[in-house]
């Protein structure tokens, strides 16, 4: 039952689009991670995700629209729904989402992180 400071851990780390787990509840995992610059198209089968941004911005795109997410603000990607987050400049982003997702979906590619550091 210990607090956890988001920009301390944020603060941990430098690397982007690598997830960092810094809680955990009910099967589902809090993660800290740094975007910038477009990541990969993907979708989740099983899985639902939110993203809510602490620092910064970046634009949610869908195959038919984008929509951009400001700081204090977050989005619910629903399962089976393909999308790409893209950050034109560092955002600041933390992850709700069950233990099992993998942070590129049905994709897997050099981006890819099989195995979440704890910090």
């Amino acid at each position: 039952m210990n607090k956890v400071n988001l920009k301390e851990k944020l603060a941990l780390f430098n690397e982007q689009w690598s997830p960092k787990i810094v809680g955990e509840l009910n099967g589902q995992y809090v993660k800290l991670v740094k975007f910038q610059g477009p990541f990969v198209w993907h979708h989740h089968d099983d899985e639902d995700e939110m993203f809510m941004v602490v620092k910064g911005r970046f634009r949610m795109e869908y195959e038919d629209r984008s929509e951009w997410i400001e700081e204090g603000e977050f989005i619910i990607v629903p399962r089976g729904v393909e999308h790409k987050p893209v950050a034109d400049e560092e955002a600041h982003v933390l992850l709700f989402e069950p233990a099992s997702t993998l942070n590129t979906g049905n994709v897997e590619n050099e981006r890819t992180v099989a195995q979440l550091e704890r910090i």
